[in-house]
């Protein structure tokens, strides 16, 4: 297929199979034409059969099979886009079988819902059977002037355009293709009468195709028609006039300055440094550093405080690097004060396991820097309730005594108010008074109020 065409190979020739079926109900038909595409693809498909009866490509049978499907792709929606060409078949179309059928499908009459049991065969059939010559089109000014109403307005210069391939009706040997059936479809519509075809020989319009085409024939013969791109008028915009310069805009014109080029003056440095960062790093979440490198690390971030957002370091990362080099979290959290994501480095601190070395993070960083009264609380409450329900009694009293100590640091060094937490701190006290260091806080406590 053409660049630009609405149908791959593939697509024509699925479609091409299920119009080829003439003697089976259209209903069925129709049911098959759901199965084989789906509803994204129905607004392209449909465009491209009204492209074919337009082009007067498909045979008698095919024609049926096609208004049935273009009527059934909207057939629970509120309006059909295909409405108009609907009309405009029913007023041209000669075929008288083709004519009834449109004439029933657009009244909505119980004929329609019959005609759909049966095949396209048979209605043609049925038709030559009965010697109609003619079919009365009823009056559907209302249906049209509803149809215009809910349909959005197509702008003025898309309307006027025309279609992009205008067939030639001769081919490479001088054959005719009318002989084949094979002409130009009016640019006007489905009408077989006499119009100028747009090649200037003003011959009528060919009869549609006795046999159906093949899809490599299809695929020849709708070479770049099957598109939704057309020519359009050219929209003509004259320059504007020149405004004359007056003497107050002449020195925006022509500015009495020169800008100059700002150079990066750290670009292409060597990264070697961070890259020995972030590898010290990533040894740091894992173990121990030794003091050399240890001390390594925090010279590089006290030296380019910007380090510690290229280093690797991750809220998720924090609680191993607490555990395993506290000295490094303390610089790097010092490091993140104004960082924005300062509040999820500070959750990832209260929510990790209790431990003397959370702890020490957490004095000195209160000791460093003004930290958030509710962090400070709500680290404190996960403190006393991790020492309560902790089951191993060596264990909860060494905890006791660390987070007994750990308060009255924070106490003497007037970080936190301990009225705020006075009741908790209190209960926690009394709990663990068999501990000295709980014992120790309680009389501070005492002197405090």
């Amino acid at each position: 297929m053409a660049s630009g065409s609405v149908l791959n190979n593939q697509e024509l020739e699925a479609l091409l199979a299920i119009l080829n079926v003439s003697d089976e109900p259209l209903e069925t038909v129709a049911s098959d034409f759901h199965r084989t595409f789906t509803r994204n693809d129905y607004f392209k498909l449909g465009c491209a059969i009204c492209m074919m009866l337009l082009d007067q490509l498909l045979t008698q049978s095919q024609r049926i099979v096609a208004f049935s499907i273009l009527c059934e792709l909207y057939r629970n929606e509120v309006s059909n886009p295909f409405l108009s060409f609907f009309l405009e078949a029913l007023e041209n179309s000669r075929d008288v079988c083709e004519k009834q059928f449109l004439k029933d499908l657009l009244t909505h009459n119980t004929s329609y819902r019959e005609s759909v049991r049966k095949s396209a065969a048979h209605l043609i059939h049925e038709t030559e059977e009965r010697g109609v010559t003619d079919v009365e089109v009823p009056d559907l000014s209302a249906l049209r002037q509803l149809h215009n109403e809910r349909t959005p307005a197509v702008p003025c210069l898309r309307a006027a355009g025309v279609r992009p391939v205008v067939p030639d009706p001769c081919d490479a040997d001088g054959a005719d293709l009318r002989m084949i059936g094979l002409g130009l479809a009016s640019l006007n519509g489905l009408s077989g009468e006499a119009t100028a075809a747009g090649d200037g020989t003003g011959q009528s319009q060919p009869p549609a195709p006795t046999e159906p085409l093949s899809r490599d024939e299809m695929s020849l013969h709708t070479a770049g028609s099957l598109t939704l791109l057309g020519f359009e008028p050219s929209f003509m915009r004259l320059p504007p006039p020149m405004l004359e310069v007056s003497d107050a805009e002449l020195m925006w014109i022509n500015p009495d300055y020169s800008p100059h080029l700002l150079w990066e003056t750290g670009l292409c440095q060597d990264n070697s440094k961070g890259a020995e960062v972030r590898e010290l790093m990533s040894k740091a979440f894992k173990g121990p550093l030794i003091p050399t490198q240890q001390q390594q690390v925090l010279a590089e971030l006290e030296a380019d405080s910007r380090l510690v957002y290229h280093c690797g370091l991750t809220p998720q990362k924090l609680p191993d690097l607490v555990e395993n080099n506290p000295m490094i979290a303390i610089e790097c959290l010092l490091k993140l004060m104004s960082s924005s994501q300062l509040n999820e480095y500070l959750s990832a601190l209260v929510n990790m396991d209790m431990s003397l070395h959370s702890m020490e993070v957490v004095n000195r960083l209160t000791t460093a820097v003004d930290l958030p009264t509710e962090f400070i609380h709500l680290y404190i409450s996960n403190c006393i309730s991790s020492c309560e329900n902790i089951k191993d009694k060596y264990m909860q009293n060494r905890l006791v005594r660390l987070v007994c100590v750990f308060l009255q640091s924070l106490i003497r060094n007037k970080i936190i108010n301990v009225q705020d937490l006075f009741i908790e701190v209190q209960a926690f006290c009394i709990e663990f008074s068999r501990i000295r260091e709980a014992a120790g806080l309680f009389r501070l406590l005492k002197t405090l109020e």
